[in-house]
């Protein structure tokens, strides 16, 4: 007979039924949320105290998630994440894709879901997608594989390789801090990577040949293309392009490349050629043909500053206004290099405006017009006193340039700091330490930049979820909970029990939070183990699993917010393509788990 359970747990249930509520509503931000459940349960318990405790005791607990060790990991592993992306650490990988997509779309999605899958095992989920989203975005608009049809498979892809090891998303960091505060033993970066492998192979063949026909051709709904920008290319002293005929360096070339001269006979070093294209395709032009489109001489000058300074190297858009004296100038009688300290790489207009002759001077510049966007590379100082000295409007979308430098430097601390909690040397939490301490040091990320590398979304939600955590077990209530599901489970098979609970967390984490439903769901799954005498580290996993399967709506994990705008994507889309895939993992992951340990 089951005891009714007293009156702190009930109040534990409701707290936590309500934080539920209220993320799922999504009236009011994560944040405001998790501050408010941290109050609710400070203040409750300074008035109604738990039995042989201090009303001040109350307070340490629902304070205590700040200073988890889980909650410094993570913050840790957010900041070697910032600086991969930083630093263009990942960007070889990205080009790679990109060239394999070229050469067939089919198998360029297999390899974009592989290999998402295998980066995430190691770096967190956000900066992946973060990278990667970009590049599927312009192949659709290149022409290739629509990008609505891409970006949910390819995020399914992040959140199961993130589900391979202990370090791959902070749930999982969460889920196994959790199990060794309630005495389990430790788990090594890699302790469940075969089960999760084995499942995604059998996942893989949904993702890359069902999904994207579950998902509509959004294109006809995405925003506008990037802007092209128009450029004079100088051929360097070692570029590949010196001695060749153009067309036969055109196919290593970014396909939205576009040359508005074509030159007769071999190209000569310090030529100057027309060209256009997106930024991004500019800077791979250069690249590619060791070029530049701005004097070396300004941008050595600039680089050299930002050494010497450590201030990063911004790129911004700024639209020519009426009042600027730069209107029917062209780059090279402007002076902007002498002036102001920065460098022009290339104008936006119109295309039907570019073959006019007369917007042409003799040498062949583009004259600066009313309304033309200007890419311009510098300091920030500097790129505020050109805007202001030539009457210049500073359109949104400033991006700070990768500090490919330290690009190798970030991967080793980030590879070192893996493989020294990976082989047992070091415990995550000071490996993680370590690493971060290492991105400062070095340089890799900047202490002033550290908010960028951090989430306060994030940092709130699991310090109020390790409260709520600690509450349900302290006040018997994840105990009660335990009692009243082993009677209902007690008569199912191992494998049927495994997957009532990852269903269980998997409906907590696609309608609340991953994070919440870890802190509640892991003890809830060990409490179970005792009751049914069944080995508590496979249920534990099942937890784990559950709260990876975050597929099924938008609101359940960051990447599935980040995608959705990119996508065009609606709730329903969501639900079309994520059920299934949740459905098909817990089958495939009970199972495994039952085979695993012979239960």
């Amino acid at each position: 007979m089951l005891d009714a359970p007293s009156y702190h747990a009930i109040g534990a249930m409701v707290v936590t039924i309500a934080m539920f509520v209220a993320f799922a509503r999504g009236r009011m931000s994560t944040e405001i949320v998790s501050l408010l459940t941290i109050a609710v349960i400070a203040v409750g318990l300074y008035f109604f105290p738990l039995p042989h405790t201090q009303p001040t005791d109350g307070l340490a607990l629902a304070f205590s998630g700040f200073g988890h060790y889980a909650l410094i990991t993570i913050c840790a592993l957010m900041i070697m994440g910032r600086g991969l992306v930083v630093t263009g650490a990942l960007e070889p990988f990205a080009r790679v894709l990109e060239r394999v997509f070229k050469f067939n779309q089919t198998i360029g999605l297999l390899v974009s879901l592989a290999m998402a899958f295998v980066l995430s095992m190691a770096v967190n989920d956000t900066p992946v997608l973060v990278l990667l989203i970009p590049i599927f975005v312009s192949l659709s608009a290149r022409g290739g594989m629509a990008a609505s049809k891409t970006l949910i498979p390819l995020n399914a892809a992040v959140l199961i390789g993130g589900m391979a090891t202990t370090i791959g998303t902070s749930t999982n960091v969460l889920v196994v801090s959790i199990a060794r505060d309630l005495g389990m033993p430790h788990m090594s970066v890699f302790h469940f990577t075969p089960i999760v492998l084995t499942a995604a192979l059998v996942a893989l063949p949904y993702l890359w040949l069902v999904m994207p026909r579950l998902l509509r051709d959004n294109r006809g709904e995405e925003v506008h293309a990037e802007r092209r920008f128009v450029a004079r290319l100088r051929l360097g002293e070692d570029s590949a392009l010196t001695g060749q005929e153009l067309g036969t360096v055109l196919p290593r070339l970014p396909s939205d490349i576009e040359f508005h001269d074509n030159p007769a006979g071999p190209l000569q070093v310090q030529q100057r050629l027309t060209i256009s294209g997106t930024h991004s395709a500019l800077e791979d032009a250069m690249r590619t043909l060791k070029g530049e489109v701005a004097p070396s001489w300004v941008i050595d000058r600039i680089r050299r500053k930002s050494s010497e300074t450590g201030e990063d190297i911004a790129v911004v858009e700024m639209t020519v206004t009426a009042d600027s004296r730069l209107i029917e100038r062209t780059l090279p009688s402007s002076g902007i290099a002498d002036l102001f300290g920065v460098a022009v790489l290339g104008i936006h207009r119109p295309k039907t405006l570019l073959g006019e002759r007369d917007h042409y001077s003799e040498g062949g510049d583009l004259r600066i017009a009313e309304g033309d966007v200007l890419l311009v590379m510098g300091l920030s100082e500097n790129l505020e006193s050109f805007a202001r000295g030539d009457s210049l409007l500073v359109l949104e979308g400033k991006r700070e340039l990768p500090r490919r430098s330290k690009a190798v430097l970030a991967a080793a601390i980030m590879v070192g700091s893996v493989g020294l909690a990976s082989v047992g040397l070091l415990p995550i939490a000071i490996s993680a330490l370590a690493g971060a301490i290492m991105m400062f040091v070095t340089g890799c990320v900047k202490f002033d930049r550290v908010g960028r590398a951090l989430s306060a979304k994030v940092i709130v939600l699991v310090a109020a979820s390790i409260a709520i955590g600690r509450l349900i077990g302290d006040t018997g209530a994840a105990l009660w909970l335990g009692q009243a599901l082993a009677l209902g489970l007690q008569f199912l098979s191992p494998a049927a029990v495994l997957a009532a609970i990852m269903l269980f967390v998997t409906l907590l984490t696609n309608f609340a939070s991953n994070a919440t439903a870890a802190t509640v769901g892991t003890p809830i799954a060990f409490n179970i183990a005792q009751q049914l005498g069944l080995p508590a580290e496979p249920l534990i996993l099942a937890v784990l699993f559950g709260c990876n399967l975050c597929y099924a709506t938008p609101i359940a994990y960051q990447t599935n917010m980040l995608i959705m705008g990119e996508g065009s994507y609606e709730f329903k889309d969501y639900i079309r393509t994520g059920v299934p895939l949740v459905l098909l993992m817990t089958a495939t992951l009970s199972v495994l788990l039952v085979i695993t340990y012979n239960m």
